[in-house]
């Protein structure tokens, strides 16, 4: 599903993101990408959907080398690639039903289309009874929902979920996850980036850990040992 052959980052500045990564992903699994704040975890999830490119090495997700993607590609690319940020990025003037239904007129979706499958996700995320809500008026976890809802629209075979509890109290935190892994229930790959500790080893999943910029260690059913 997803294959990183010795990729490295360095960017003009001199830092560097990542260092000579290998790294093969399953379809199916559940991956947490864990390391302290600067060591390379975020470039990694930018690089999956080609917000960021290697300066070295292959990237191929699906089957497909995204390494030297084209620009007018990355949009398909990221149809099939659902991403959940710590930043919500909702549009305020939009309803909850709005902003899920966005992500596919964007695209160009027949209304039909946008009809069917909108409260289908919203109801996945159990927002159903707030759809016509703006986000000002539900919580942060609720607007995380909101969040994950959009990235299932185009019913994405991966989801990159970089530190969507970062802003979140435990009780948000755990219906997140739990969401996360109901998803990945459905057969959709999950790669969650984060530093908590605790979310890490409750799951009890794959567990890679990145220090500087080098995979330090790679565990299934491992714990967020740094």
């Amino acid at each position: 599903m997803i294959r990183l052959k010795n990729v490295s980052k360095t960017y003009p500045n001199g830092t560097v993101g990542l260092q000579n990564v290998n790294l093969h992903i399953r379809p199916g699994e559940f991956v947490s990408v864990v390391g302290q704040s600067g060591t390379g975890k975020t470039t990694l999830a930018k690089m999956l959907i080609a917000e960021e490119r290697p300066s070295h090495g292959q990237i191929v997700i699906g089957g497909w080398d995204i390494t030297e993607i084209r620009r007018a590609e990355i949009p398909y690319l990221r149809r099939q690639i659902g991403v959940v940020f710590q930043d919500f990025k909702l549009l305020p003037k939009k309803t909850v039903y709005e902003n899920v239904a966005f992500a596919l007129e964007v695209c160009g979706a027949e209304s039909r289309k946008i009809k069917a499958i909108v409260p289908q996700a919203l109801k996945i995320v159990g927002l159903t009874a707030k759809a016509d809500r703006y986000p000002r008026q539900i919580s942060g976890g609720e607007q995380q929902r909101v969040v994950i809802a959009r990235s299932l629209v185009h019913r994405p075979k991966i989801i990159v979920a970089d530190e969507p509890t970062g802003n979140l109290d435990s009780l948000n935190t755990r219906e997140i996850i739990d969401l996360l892994k109901r998803i990945n229930d459905f057969g959709t790959t999950v790669v969650l980036v984060t530093h908590n500790k605790d979310v890490v080893n409750e799951l009890q999943r794959r567990v890679i850990t990145i220090d500087r910029g080098l995979v330090v260690s790679d565990q299934e059913e491992g714990k967020y040992v740094l």
